[in-house]
């Protein structure tokens, strides 16, 4: 017999979406239909230059802005571009994660802001 455990996969239910908005220029996750995080970005030849993310009040603390980061930046390499993580969130969540390294062009000015956008 199996047990079931909580694990952080599990804590997401189905009525989460992530979505890039190329209207809006940025990539959202939506929790029943209603925008939660953004991640803005500038689409450039060859780069998608992430500028801003930010999570609305009333979501923080659930790690919503790490899944939008995690979409985000699998959709630009998948894409055939590169990463510029002008957006202190996302330069701090390419630090803390790998796999990114070689599809990053880190800008010669460190972000400046807050990276804790949870």
């Amino acid at each position: 017999m199996t047990e079931f455990t909580d694990s952080t996969a599990e804590s997401f239910s189905p009525d989460v979406t992530t979505v890039r908005n190329d209207k809006f220029h940025r990539y959202e996750l939506l929790v029943d239909g209603e925008v939660a995080v953004i991640s803005q970005f500038m689409d450039k030849p060859g780069h998608i230059d992430f500028l801003h993310t930010e999570t609305r009040p009333q979501f923080k603390g659930r790690g919503l802005a790490k899944v939008l980061a995690h979409f985000a930046l699998d959709d630009v390499l998948a894409s055939g571009k590169r990463i510029i993580p002008h957006c202190p969130f996302i330069a701090a969540y390419l630090r803390k994660h790998e796999g990114y390294d070689l599809d990053v062009d880190w800008p010669p000015e460190p972000p400046v802001g807050e990276p804790d956008n949870e």
